[in-house]
């Protein structure tokens, strides 16, 4: 059986690793913040230390009964903060944070600090330094809004799907509209910096002008 004093450590240490993780999704205006965090690491320990507490005193040889079907309870948590919007689907990076949450209170309801600790450093060294060092290298994707304003909207629009279909990128609200006596070519794509340089440069020319619209908001 496992002592009053050491299930409390078991489930402090998950609720701290949980508030580590947690902290920097609130940093970073995320879902899934230390509140949520905190819980999800708590819990999944509780259940854990619950689990091997009620086999034994039913007699019950499946020590794990409870914690197995944490795994399929999670999922629908993560399922749930996955969205689909008009920018795509968004909320992966979280859905994995709090699967990733889950195992980590489950290694803390086991006992096994120094694991849970570990994945707890590599989380926070995934989303802290890989998330900086991607964005300082221009390799994550954003959402842009390209409008392209010309006076041969037919040109641009054709050499507009081909060069995108080389570039393997999905149009997304594809449109035309007459602005004066010009014509406006417009649609939303995901693209990295490397992709948008080589839209904005073969694109942009005398008689085209061309603007940018970033989408603001959370991705991740």
């Amino acid at each position: 059986m496992i002592s009053f004093h050491d299930a409390l450590l078991r489930l402090l240490f998950a609720a701290v690793m949980g508030a580590f993780i947690g902290a920097e999704r609130d940093y970073h205006h995320r879902p899934a913040g230390i509140r949520t965090s905190m819980f999800v690491c708590m819990t999944t320990a509780l259940f854990t230390i619950l689990s091997y507490h009620l086999a034994l005193m039913w007699g019950d040889t499946g020590t794990t009964r409870i914690a197995s079907n944490i795994v399929q309870g999670i999922g629908f948590l993560g399922a749930g903060a996955i969205l689909k919007d008009n920018l795509g689907t968004v909320g992966m990076t979280t859905a994995a944070t709090i699967f990733v949450e889950a195992a980590i209170g489950m290694a803390c309801g086991g006992g096994l600090f120094a694991i849970a600790g570990l994945a707890t450093g590599i989380v926070l060294f995934a989303l802290i330094v890989i998330a900086v060092v991607t964005q300082r290298l221009n390799l994550k994707s954003s959402m842009i809004l390209f409008r392209f304003t010309t006076s041969q909207a037919d040109n641009v629009a054709s050499e507009v799907q081909r060069l995108l279909t080389e570039l393997r990128v999905p149009i997304r609200q594809f449109r035309t509209s007459m602005m004066g006596s010009n014509s406006v070519v417009e649609f939303q794509a995901e693209v990295n910096h490397s992709q948008e340089l080589k839209i904005v440069s073969q694109l942009n020319r005398d008689g085209v002008v061309t603007e940018l619209v970033p989408f603001e908001g959370p991705r991740a």
